[in-house]
């Protein structure tokens, strides 16, 4: 069978040692390396649609995980929400995401009792002070329904239930770790710093204008003054001291403690239960099975939607090796 029709057609070549030879050697040449940059085109574009096309299909079978579950069951369950990394207005575990899935689980029909899975090294507290305060209010209003009857909530620790996800925490009936869990950094923290002296010793000048004596407060290049610093350290207290009264309430004369509990240290489960900031050892699992007695779980975590997980990996990786802005946080750094 005669396949030259799928052959480009090409002028034939004059014979070596005639005139032309040369000049249609070089063209031939010239022709041959255009078309295999074309090829080569071709298949690198082909090869990135492929790529494209797989990570579409994997981001549709991250957000399709557990869809069965997000269809309200028939049969008593445990409600399970996920509470995981930095609790920041813009993350997953934000006060907008967990709230709608306590909503969602407080509503349902046949939820039992629910598990705040928490792994967690905190955030911002604000958005950990919405989630405790809801957590009550959630509570309060589901027995004023339901003729005096309570919806256990009941929160487990998985690696870290720290500072802001401890925060959390106390607005659950119970707290349940790992023994190794890292649990506690009832803390508050700021973060910054000084180039001041550095900038002297370079003759850099620094031109800083305000319109407000403090605007430039924690400005890395400006001198911290005492007044200044004693400013800062008395807001610093106060919100430590929401945070105190918030683990006070919620765990009450189970805190074995002194003043150590509010110090900004943290420590394995198992010390955790001996000082009263956790009630024992246990899984989501072991909970749901031997607390709430429904030992089918079904996830309600609020997840992101394909569009919105596209964006955020799109933009992570714009942002990728920018410096992050100051700010107030409870989190805890641990190295991995």
């Amino acid at each position: 069978m005669n396949w030259k029709f799928w052959k480009k057609r090409r002028e034939p070549m004059p014979a070596p040692g005639q005139p032309d030879w040369e000049r249609a050697l070089i063209n031939r040449l010239a022709a041959e390396y255009l078309d295999d940059q074309r090829k080569r085109r071709r298949w690198a574009t082909a090869f990135k649609l492929l790529i494209l096309v797989y990570l579409i299909g994997v981001l549709i079978a991250a957000n399709s995980t557990g869809l069965s579950d997000a269809v309200k069951v028939g049969e008593d369950h445990t409600a399970l929400i996920e509470i995981k990394g930095v609790i920041a207005s813009d993350s997953d575990a934000s006060a907008d995401r967990v709230i709608t899935a306590l909503r969602a689980a407080f509503e349902a029909k046949h939820v039992k009792g629910i598990v705040l899975r928490i792994n967690s090294p905190g955030g911002s507290p604000v958005q950990a002070g919405y989630i405790n305060d809801e957590i009550k209010r959630l509570k309060a209003k589901y027995k004023k329904d339901h003729d005096g009857k309570d919806m256990p909530v009941y929160a487990v620790a998985v690696d870290l239930c720290a500072s802001g996800g401890y925060y959390v925490a106390v607005g659950a009936d119970a707290i349940y770790v790992d023994k190794a869990s890292l649990v506690g950094s009832i803390g508050v923290r700021i973060d910054s710093f000084g180039f001041q002296e550095a900038m002297q010793e370079l003759g850099i000048e620094r031109r800083l204008l305000t319109a407000g004596a403090n605007k430039g407060i924690l400005d890395p290049f400006s001198p911290l003054g005492d007044s200044q610093r004693a400013f800062i350290q008395s807001v610093l207290d106060r919100l430590h001291g929401q945070f105190i009264d918030a683990v006070k309430q919620g765990r009450g004369d189970k805190l074995k403690g002194g003043d150590e509990l509010f110090s900004g240290l943290f420590w394995s489960g198992q010390e955790a239960v001996e000082l009263g900031l956790a009630d024992g050892l246990g899984s989501s699992s072991q909970v749901a099975r031997e607390l709430i007695k429904a030992e089918k779980i079904v996830e309600y975590t609020e997840k992101r939607d394909l569009l919105e997980s596209i964006a955020k990996r799109f933009g992570a990786l714009v942002g990728a090796g920018m410096l992050e802005g100051l700010g107030v946080s409870t989190g805890l750094s641990l190295p991995h």
